[in-house]
């Protein structure tokens, strides 16, 4: 049976990271695919450590063949490629543990043709998210070629592996890198795959981060001469683009925005203001994802759905503790009180009331002082606040929601029918139970205390 999938990976002299890159892509959550390893000709330890991979993962097929150049380790990849897509990575970069699942799913609810995803541009130990298209619902052809247009020479377009591709298209129009080409060769080979492609869907949330390392056309030992002509045909491609998608008297009106191909450089940019350290939000003890007890089962609980939460955080700059507090919010009844709200996250009153700040500058929430709704044994200096969700917040509360359902569903994976039902029937008696007795204690500490001052 064919794979979903077939990842794509040229490696030369990669030693340094190959093991990243490659561990990356074997511990995906998406596991039907095949994985191309095309050692070209490397003289390091890159072709020993693709085998001594493909030894214990019989996903990995590894081809061994003399230097001749990234596109050519590519087209022969794409010759021996066996699934309904195609993705590729390079050596020196690696993929968020997502990536496969997030484009295949993209790919089949939409039934797209390309589907395009943010990536993180890392330069040291500094990291920067990059992505240009917001759309949120699939697209035309000319829709992206309008996108494209506003940003030429720019690498969320021009590379290969921020995008997931379908094989039958490349096969059918015997779609190939120009090995000739040195100079945005994946940019030519998106440009014809483009021509033959219909739907588009781009995904707002990075799945690859991009190692910036790789060196100019100059230091590459191109001559000045070579490089104007290659420039040049890489222009005349992205023209007869342009003169394809568009009728005559629609490419006039545009003719100089395509020009500015011409005198944009190719390239990634920069790190952006605000770029963070090379360091992912969620951190995972794996000593306590392994350990016994009620503890360790609230440990694995919350760091699942963490894990779940992530790319949403990250897609609209929120931090793990915000989009904690938005699910939170989602369950709790206003008017409400900020102890509650940080004892139920395991947080201090400061740090909830800093978040809500923050959450309202964003323009998600409202949160205004509530003089009613005190209860039973409590002062009248019981603050407690009114938190509304404005309409910004829509989008935020839907994937977030929809983390939550995917966290709940890997918990479930394996189980029947049955087994869930008698589960979710334990669940709530257990539920119960625990509510009662700590209903009961609550009381009688509140009592006890009279009357509470608290924030």
């Amino acid at each position: 049976m064919s794979p979903e999938v077939s990842i794509i990976v040229p490696v030369h002299n990669a030693q340094a990271t190959l093991h990243r890159c490659i561990n990356s892509i074997i511990h995906q959550e998406y596991t039907d695919f095949e994985l191309l390893l095309v050692d070209d000709g490397s003289t390091d330890n890159s072709g020993s450590i693709c085998d001594e991979f493909a030894q214990q993962d019989e996903r990995i097929v590894v081809i061994h063949k003399e230097n001749s150049g990234v596109s050519d380790s590519r087209n022969l990849a794409l010759s021996k490629a066996c699934g309904t897509y195609l993705q590729f990575v390079d050596s020196d970069d690696w993929i968020t543990p997502d990536a496969a699942k997030r484009f295949v799913k993209t790919a089949e609810e939409h039934h797209c043709d390309l589907v395009i995803a943010d990536f993180y541009r890392v330069i040291g130990e500094r990291i920067s998210p990059k992505g240009n298209i917001d759309e949120t619902e699939p697209f035309s052809r000319e829709q992206y070629a309008a996108y494209m247009m506003e940003n030429p020479a720019d690498f969320y377009y021009g590379v290969l592996w921020n995008k997931l591709y379908r094989r039958d298209i490349v096969e059918k129009y015997h779609l190939r890198m120009d090995p000739s080409v040195s100079w945005c060769e994946d940019f030519m080979f998106n440009l014809e795959y483009i021509r033959h492609a219909a739907v588009f869907s781009a995904v707002q949330i990075p799945l690859y981060y991009y190692v910036k390392t790789k060196g100019s056309l100059v230091s590459q030992g191109m001559s000045l001469a070579k490089t104007v002509r290659m420039k040049r045909a890489v222009f005349d491609c992205y023209t007869n683009f342009y003169k394809n998608i568009f009728s005559e008297e629609d490419y006039e009106k545009i003719r100089f925005q395509v020009y500015r191909f011409l005198i944009d450089a190719a390239g990634d940019g920069s790190l952006s203001i605000g770029a963070k350290k090379l360091e992912n939000q969620l951190y995972i003890s794996l000593e306590e994802i392994s350990g016994e007890g009620a503890l360790s089962e609230i440990y694995r609980g919350r760091k699942l759905l963490d894990y779940y939460l992530e790319p949403a955080a990250v897609k609209y700059d929120l931090s793990l503790r915000d989009a904690r507090l938005i699910l939170c919010l989602c369950r709790t009844v206003s008017p409400c009180r900020k102890r509650d709200l940080a004892d139920r996250l395991g947080e201090t009153v400061q740090g909830i009331s800093h978040r809500l700040q923050k959450l309202s500058v964003k323009g998600y929430l409202q949160v205004e002082d509530a003089q009613a709704g005190r209860q039973r044994g409590e002062s009248r200096k019981t603050k407690r606040i009114n938190v509304t969700f404005l309409p910004q917040a829509e989008a935020v509360l839907e994937e977030l929601r929809a983390a939550e359902s995917e966290a709940a569903e890997l918990r479930f994976s394996g189980f029947t029918q049955e087994e869930r039902e008698i589960y979710e029937k334990l669940t709530k008696k257990m539920d119960y139970n625990m509510q009662k007795l700590l209903s009961n204690y609550g009381s009688i500490i509140s009592f006890g205390r009279g009357e509470n001052v608290e924030m």
